[in-house]
This record gives C-alpha cells, sequence and structure tokens, in this order.
C-alpha cells in the first residue's frame, strides 16, 4: 500500500499547475489523539470533493461533485515530496506565506486559531510541496477506508514503474527562487 495525503481538488489542482507550493493544515476530525503531523515526506495527491466551499480559496473555480462512493475510480495524477515541514505558531507570519497558497486570509486565519484533536490554537502546520505530475495517473477504486475527515489514507501501490517520467510541476530553478521569499524556516 501507498500513502496518500488528502486535499481538496481545487488546491490539488493549484499545487498540479504550480500555483500553489505550500500546503497548510491543522488536521481532520479523525486525526486520532495525536492530531495531524506531515509524517511523510513523500505521498500521492488525493483529490477530494469534501469540504469545498468557493469563498475558502482566493483562485481556482470549486466544481461542485458529489463526494466519492464506494466503487467510483479515483485517479491519483500527482506525487509530492516535502523537504521541509515545520508547525508555526507566530500568526504574524501568516501573511508572508501569502503567495505560496490559494487559502484565503480567514480560512488560514480560522485554522491557525482552531483548537482540538492534538493541535492547540495559535498554529497551523506548514509544508514545502515539491510537486510531481507521473508521466501516467493511475487509478482504482474509492473504498469505504478512503472517508472521513482524515489527512491521511493508504492506497493501492502505483504501477511498476510509476517513478519513470516524472516531471516536476515547477522546474529547479523557479523552485529555488521561490523557497528565497519565504520567511526563514526554522523561525516559523
Amino acid at each position: 500500500m501507498a500513502k496518500a495525503f488528502k486535499e481538496w481538488q481545487v488546491v490539488c489542482d493549484a499545487l498540479a499547475s504550480g500555483r500553489q507550493w505550500l500546503i497548510l493544515r491543522k488536521g481532520g476530525i479523525h486525526e486520532g489523539r495525536a492530531g495531524f503531523s506531515f509524517a511523510e515526506e513523500a505521498f500521492f495527491l488525493f483529490p477530494t470533493r469534501f469540504h469545498h466551499q468557493q469563498d475558502m480559496v482566493r483562485e481556482g473555480t470549486v466544481i461542485p461533485a458529489p463526494e466519492w462512493q464506494v466503487g467510483d475510480e479515483v485517479e491519483i495524477s500527482h506525487y509530492v515530496e516535502v523537504p521541509q515541514a515545520v508547525t508555526l505558531t507566530d500568526g504574524s507570519l501568516l501573511e508572508s506565506l501569502a503567495h505560496a497558497h490559494i487559502l484565503t486570509e480567514e480560512t488560514v486565519r480560522q485554522r491557525f486559531d482552531w483548537e482540538g484533536k492534538g493541535m492547540a490554537a495559535g498554529s497551523i502546520h506548514v509544508a514545502i510541496a515539491r510537486v510531481w505530475r507521473l508521466a501516467e495517473p493511475f487509478r482504482f477504486p474509492y473504498e469505504a477506508r478512503h472517508g472521513g475527515c482524515r489527512s491521511w489514507v493508504e492506497i493501492p501501490d502505483a504501477p511498476a514503474g510509476w517513478q519513470e517520467g516524472l516531471v516536476p510541476v515547477i522546474d529547479d530553478e523557479e523552485f529555488r527562487k521561490r523557497l528565497g521569499s519565504l520567511p526563514e524556516m526554522n523561525t516559523i
């Protein structure tokens, strides 16, 4: 089994196009006692339809669709590597990250201020996301175990050779330039 990170379809689209290259996460209801963490340094993006609300993003189009049903075909087309992840506790730095994601200021602030499931108010997880497009997407049927408000799910392994032909959605030079536009991650 492979690890996949569930994220709103509109955010997956932004990551896939290079418009977004940070992931900001507080965690889901079913994260367990310890709450959410970027426990995985590499994973597939699993687009969700749950929580799609156009007023929570600054750009991108939310395409209304019913939540996945058992048996629906899920398509995985992107792989993510996380070179660094931190827990941000200084709310004054949130604005300096706005150019790297599509969430509204209000959405980020609500997540930052939320308390529960092992996470204190006044914090949010921030991960640098290096996103790669698979040469060939792979598909599998949606199962009940993929459901619920959780960030991490296990999915069937990708077909043999899936790493061949990976294409970064942001080239190396541009990615380095974008990293330079962030505050030092160790100060976050």
